[in-house]
């Protein structure tokens, strides 16, 4: 694993953005495409959470995003922020 400066950690654009809508990929097992309220602009992000959140579960929720990576194709369906999620397993 390599070390990240505090200086290259405060590029990261983290935001709190609410989750307005949500709906599993068709075609795969873990992925759920979510549109997200970052606070004045609506942006879609993909991530593999179907192991332990349904769509609607998602739906009305506040998460912390990453704003400003770029974007990234997950099967064929664009992701312009990311959702920070971790498990304690």
């Amino acid at each position: 694993m390599s070390i990240v400066s505090f200086q290259e950690f405060q590029r990261l654009d983290m935001r709190i953005g609410l989750v307005t809508s949500a709906s599993r990929v068709e075609g795969t097992e873990n992925l759920i495409k979510m549109s997200v309220d970052l606070g004045g602009e609506t942006r879609q992000a993909v991530a593999g959470l179907a192991k332990w959140y349904k769509p609607e579960q998602l739906v009305g929720r506040k998460f912390a995003f990453v704003a400003n990576l770029k974007p990234a194709k997950l099967r064929g369906v664009e992701s312009n922020c990311m959702i920070l999620a971790a498990d304690d397993g």
